[in-house]
Order: C-alpha cells, then structure tokens, then sequence
C-alpha cells in the first residue's frame, strides 16, 4: 500500500513551522499543532519546486538567531 506521502496525483499544501521548516502534507488532511499553511497548494512537484525556492537554508529559526548573536558578538 502507498502512503499518501508518496503518491504523485495527491494535492498537497505547503506548511511551515515557528522554526521556518517547511512540509509538504495532504490537503485532505487537518493541519497538526505547531503548523500554518503558507498558501500554497498543487501537486506534489509545484509544492517541492515552491520549498526549493523559499528554504534557503536549513537550519532552525533558533539556531540562526542564535549564530547572528555569536558573530556579533565576536565582531565586537
């Protein structure tokens, strides 16, 4: 049995996290805590190619506040 995860004629939604970590999920499904839905919606490739596009780097919300906080403090 295929999951709905890996079908490729499912409609997805793109979500995202107060992390800014993005995934792909069934439109058919609830959005679970901790998500909000960016918007954007389609196949499974439009949402890829959108995730592709918009998580530039892949690190946590967290952890790259925290590194900008170390550089400047080592800058000073």
């Amino acid at each position: 049995m295929t999951s709905c995860f890996d079908r490729e004629d499912t409609i997805f939604r793109v979500l995202v996290n107060h992390e800014e970590q993005y995934s792909l999920w069934p439109e058919w499904k609830a959005i679970p805590a901790g998500w909000r839905d960016t918007g954007v919606q389609g196949d499974k490739a439009t949402c890829v190619a959108h995730v592709d596009q918009v998580w530039t780097d892949m690190r946590p919300l967290s952890l790259r506040r925290f590194m900008d906080e170390q550089a400047a403090v080592e800058a000073r």
